[in-house]
């Protein structure tokens, strides 16, 4: 199982699918699917049966998990979508997420 470059609470930027170029925060990574959820993106409409927390029922419109392929993070500096490299760190000696387009150290 690869490494994802992808983690919760990431802005992403979407590059394919019915959500391309919508933006949003990473809720949940499922590594080993290769997907994630992200906040207002591929939603889906479910159908529910009345419960307790919702005596009416009906249809509720919600997230669906996206292929981390088609997501790209968003570099904190510029804003825009950059890719994403791994290095040791200098001070602390671990290893860190970088942003190849400004190279700068991600959180």
């Amino acid at each position: 199982m690869a490494k994802l470059k992808i983690k919760k609470n990431d802005t992403v930027v979407v590059l394919a699918g019915t959500s391309k170029g919508k933006e949003g925060k990473v809720i949940k990574v499922y590594p080993d699917t290769n997907r994630a959820i992200v906040e207002g993106v591929n939603m889906v409409s479910k159908h529910t049966k009345p419960n307790a927390a919702n005596p009416q029922g009906g249809i509720i419109k919600q997230e669906a998990s996206i292929n981390i392929s088609n997501l790209m993070l968003v570099d904190p500096k510029s804003g825009k979508p950059t890719r994403i490299g791994r290095k040791i760190d200098e001070k602390t000696g671990k290893l860190v997420r970088f942003s190849k387009k400004s190279a700068e150290v991600i959180k």
